[in-house]
């Protein structure tokens, strides 16, 4: 089992920024990718950011490359988002995941074995 913790949300105005970090426990080990989701309201929930835990690769989704910067602590099992020029649509509600098979595609929150309870992006404009 892994527990996951997000923090770090909160309401911010358009261009501004944000930390998010995700604590993890149990079994972390064990965990191929550590990654970041989104959903708005009303929408499916997205792929946003993913680091390989054991390969340091990370990868972004194309909405977020170049603002976002996903990050992670081996030592401390915490992975950070920091998030800047921050736009209203990137309001949503961020989830941290851990999916543990090699073979998990990591933009596929289907694929993922562990879910933190989110936190809540508020961008106003």
């Amino acid at each position: 089992q892994v527990q996951l913790v997000e923090s770090g949300g909160g309401l911010v105005q358009a261009g501004g920024s944000l930390r998010l970090s995700c604590a993890a426990s149990g079994r972390t080990a064990s965990s191929y990718y550590m990654s970041w989701f989104r959903q708005a309201p009303g929408k499916e929930r997205e792929f946003v950011a993913a680091i390989s835990w054991s390969g340091g690769h990370i990868y972004y989704a194309i909405s977020v490359k170049g603002r976002f910067t996903a990050s992670g602590d081996n030592a401390r099992n915490t992975v950070y988002l920091q998030m800047n020029s921050l736009k209203p649509e990137d309001t949503a509600v961020y989830y941290c995941a851990a999916a543990q098979r090699r073979d998990s595609d990591y933009a596929v929150a289907n694929d993922y074995d562990y879910w933190g309870q989110g936190t809540q992006v508020t961008v106003s404009s």
